[in-house]
Formats: C-alpha cells, structure tokens, sequence
C-alpha cells in the first residue's frame, strides 16, 4: 500500500515536469522552423530584387500552371509585384520556387515560351 502512495506521489510530481519539458521542446522546434523559413523567404527576397525592372518567368507552387511571366516591378518583404500583359499580379514569396529571366536567342529576341 505505501508503495503506491509513492508511486502516486512520484507520478504527481514528475509527469507535469515532462509535460513542461515537452510544450518547451515543441516551443523550440517551432521558432526554429520560423526562422529557418524567414531565412529561405529573405534568400528568394534578395534573388527577386535582381530582376525588378526585368521580364522573368517566376515559377510557383500554386496556380493553375505554376508560372507567371511578366516584368518584375517591386519586391516586398512578402510579395514580388509583377506586371503582366493583361493588368498587375502579386505573388507569395512562400510559393515562389525559381525566378528565371526571360530566354532569348542570340540576336537578344525574346524566345517563344509555349504554356
């Protein structure tokens, strides 16, 4: 019988300590992410700013087909500002997965990109 009164006493003190150090380490894991991914955000944010001004072809993960094409005008702390021939798209750094500049052939004419 005592020995069950010290079990339940153990278990009444140690299980909110791991409990404690569980929600800490959970904590951790999820500040860490954050920052890791603000690190890759900042990388594509500066990737981005040496294109404003040019035509690219920014491929993402959302969308219909993945690619949007157009002039770069502005890159935020969040978004790239892309000028399209039908009107002003913006996307989600956090789906932007390569930025590319338009291909052109040797004279410096723009490629034919097929959708």
């Amino acid at each position: 019988m005592q020995n069950s009164i010290w079990i339940a006493v153990f278990l009444l003190i140690i299980l909110p300590m791991l409990e404690r150090r569980r929600r800490r380490n959970a904590i951790i894991k999820h500040v860490l992410y954050n920052k890791k991914r603000n690190k890759e955000n900042n990388k594509m944010k500066e990737l981005a700013k040496q294109f404003i001004g040019k035509e690219c072809i920014v491929y993402t993960v959302t969308g219909s087909d993945g690619i949007v094409k157009g002039t770069i005008k502005d890159v935020a702390d969040d978004g790239i500002i892309i000028e399209r021939g039908d009107g002003i798209e913006a996307v989600n750094l956090e789906y932007v997965t390569r930025i590319r500049e338009w291909p052109r052939n040797a004279n410096g004419k723009k490629k034919a990109i097929f959708d």
